[in-house]
C-alpha cells in the first residue's frame, strides 16, 4: 500500500494501522515522491490526500492511475465535499475518506477495496473462460512447461485439490486462474487468499469470515474468502507460510467443507474447489514441524511443478514481447519495442526473479524510455549482466552488494531469513531493496 499525505502524523498513523494488519506500506509526503514510488512498485491500494502543500491530489490522480492501473485509490481530505468526491471518482479514485477519520472507517474502506478487487478478478476469470485468451506464459515451447500444463488442464475438469509448486514469480497464480477458467466452475467466482499476509487470528477471519464485533476493527459481518468463493475456486497462495495454529482448521475444511466464522459458533458449509501454491520446500517444513503432513496430503492430490524461467529459456523472447505489448498499452506507449541489443540481453539473463522480475524490468524501461526503441541501456545492471557478479570481478562494491542481496532473497523463504543470512536487520534489508529496485 502507498500513503500519500503531506502531514507526517497522518502518514505514521495510517502506516501503523495498515502494517498491524499485515500490509507492506510505503509513505510519501509529496506528489513527486508519489510518482517516483508509483514508477518503482506495484501497489494494491493507494491512500491519496487531495491537498499536498501547493500541489493538488486531484491533478495527481490521473498520473497515479496511469502508473497503477490495477490499484484501488482512496482519496482523503479534510476539505471534502460531494462535488470534490464526484470529481475524484471521475479522475480515477475508487473511494473517499474524509478527515478526521477513525480506525473502523479506515478498516471499512480497505474492506470495500478488497471486495472490489475480488469482483475484478471474477470478471477477469469470466473473460478468460469466454474468450479462451490464456496468459501468454501458458503458450510454451518448453517441454517441461508443456508437461505441467497438460497435467493442470486434465486436472481442471475434476474437483480434486491441486498443489502448484515452484519458485516465486514463476506464474503459479496465473496457472491457478487458468485452471479455474478450464474448469466447470469457470462462470463462478475465483477468489485468492494469501496465507502469508498476517497473524493466525487475522488470517482466520480473512479466510473463514467474521461477525460484527468479533474483534477490534470488525465493524461489520464478513463472509470471508471461503464464503466469497462458494461455488467457484479458492486459490490458497503461499500456503507454506500458513501459521501452524490455523492449519488444523483448514484441514477440517478440506475434509468436509465445514467451517465457522470468527465470533459465530454456527457451522457453515461451502462448495469450493481448492488450488494451492507454494515456493517453500514442504518436505523440509514437515520435518521441521512447520507444516502438517496430513494437510500436505490433502492439498497435493494433484501436484504440478511450475518450472523456473531459466529452465524454459526458449520462452523468454515471446514472453518479453507479450509483456512489453501489454505494458506499452497500459502506459500509453503502444509502439514501443525492444532493440536487438536489449532483446539479446534479456535472452541471456537467467532471471532469478522469474516472470515477476521480467515484468518489473520491462515496466520500468517502458516508463523511462525516451523513444519507442527500448535499448539495453534502460535495463538495470542485473538484467544486462549475462552472469551473476562474484568477488574478484572488475565491478563496484555496490554492484557486488546488489548481486549478493538479490541472490540471497531469491533462495530465502522469507525476508526475515534473508536478513539473518545477510547479517543485517530487516529495516536495512528493506532499504537495500528500495535502493536496488529489487
Amino acid at each position: 500500500m502507498l500513503v500519500v499525505d503531506d502531514e507526517p502524523t497522518i502518514r505514521r498513523v495510517l502506516a501503523r494501522f495498515l502494517e498491524e494488519r499485515g500490509a507492506r506500506v510505503f509513505t510519501v509526503g509529496t506528489a513527486a515522491d508519489a510518482l517516483h514510488e508509483a514508477s518503482r512498485e506495484v501497489f494494491d491500494l493507494v491512500f491519496l490526500d487531495l491537498r499536498l502543500g501547493s500541489a493538488s491530489g486531484l491533478d495527481l490522480l490521473p498520473e497515479l492511475r496511469a502508473r497503477q492501473a490495477d490499484a484501488q485509490i482512496i482519496v482523503i481530505t479534510a476539505h471534502g465535499s460531494i462535488e470534490t468526491a464526484v470529481e475524484a471518482m471521475r479522475r480515477g479514485a475508487t473511494d473517499y475518506l474524509p478527515k478526521p477519520f477513525t480506525p473502523p472507517q479506515v478498516a471499512l474502506v480497505v474492506e470495500r477495496a478488497a471486495r472490489e478487487r475480488v469482483r475484478r478478478r471474477e470478471v477477469e476469470a469470466l473473460r478468460l473462460a469466454s474468450t479462451g485468451d490464456e496468459p501468454a506464459f501458458l503458450e510454451s515451447q518448453s517441454a517441461a512447461m508443456q508437461r505441467a500444463l497438460a497435467v493442470a488442464r486434465q486436472a481442471a475438469s475434476a474437483d480434486a485439490t491441486i498443489l502448484l509448486t515452484g519458485e516465486s514469480g514463476t506464474g503459479k497464480s496465473s496457472l491457478a486462474r487458468a485452471v479455474h477458467a478450464w474448469s466447470p466452475r469457470a462462470e463462478r467466482p475465483f477468489v485468492t487468499f494469501s496465507a502469508a499476509s498476517s497473524t493466525a487470528e487475522l488470517l482466520e477471519a480473512d479466510l473463514f469470515g467474521h461477525v460484527r464485533g468479533a474483534f477490534t476493527g470488525a465493524v461489520g459481518d464478513s463472509p470471508g474468502r471461503v464464503g466469497l468463493a462458494d461455488g467457484g475456486t479458492l486459490f490458497l497462495d503461499e500456503i507454506g507460510e500458513m501459521p501452524v495454529a490455523l492449519q488444523p482448521k483448514l484441514l477440517r475444511f478440506l475434509q468436509d467443507r465445514a467451517y465457522e466464522r470468527v465470533g459465530d459458533p454456527r457451522e457453515r458449509r461451502a462448495d469450493v474447489r481448492i488450488v494451492a501454491a507454494t515456493n517453500s520446500d514442504l518436505a523440509a517444513d514437515i520435518a521441521g514441524g512447520r507444516f502438517r503432513e496430513d494437510l500436505y496430503y490433502r492439498l497435493s492430490v494433484i501436484e504440478v511443478a511450475v518450472p523456473a524461467l531459466r529452465e524454459r529459456p526458449e520462452d523468454t523472447p515471446a514472453l518479453a514481447r507479450h509483456l512489453l505489448a501489454g505494458l506499452g498499452r497500459r502506459h500509453g506507449r503502444p509502439g514501443i519495442a525492444l532493440t536487438a541489443e536489449a532483446a539479446a540481453a534479456i535472452a541471456a539473463y537467467p532471471w532469478p526473479g522469474n516472470l515477476r522480475e521480467l515484468r518489473n524490468v520491462l515496466e520500468r524501461a517502458v516508463i523511462l524510455a525516451p523513444t519507442d526503441a527500448l535499448g539495453a541501456d534502460l535495463l538495470p545492471f542485473s538484467a544486462r549482466a549475462v552472469a551473476p557478479a562474484k568477488a574478484g570481478d572488475p565491478i563496484t562494491l555496490a554492484a557486488l552488494d546488489e548481486a549478493h542481496v538479490r541472490a540471497v532473497l531469491t533462495r530465502s523463504r522469507s525476508y526475515e531469513d534473508a536478513a539473518a543470512t545477510l547479517g543485517i536487520d530487516q529495516a536495512t534489508l528493506w532499504r537495500k531493496r528500495k535502493q536496488y529496485g529489487l
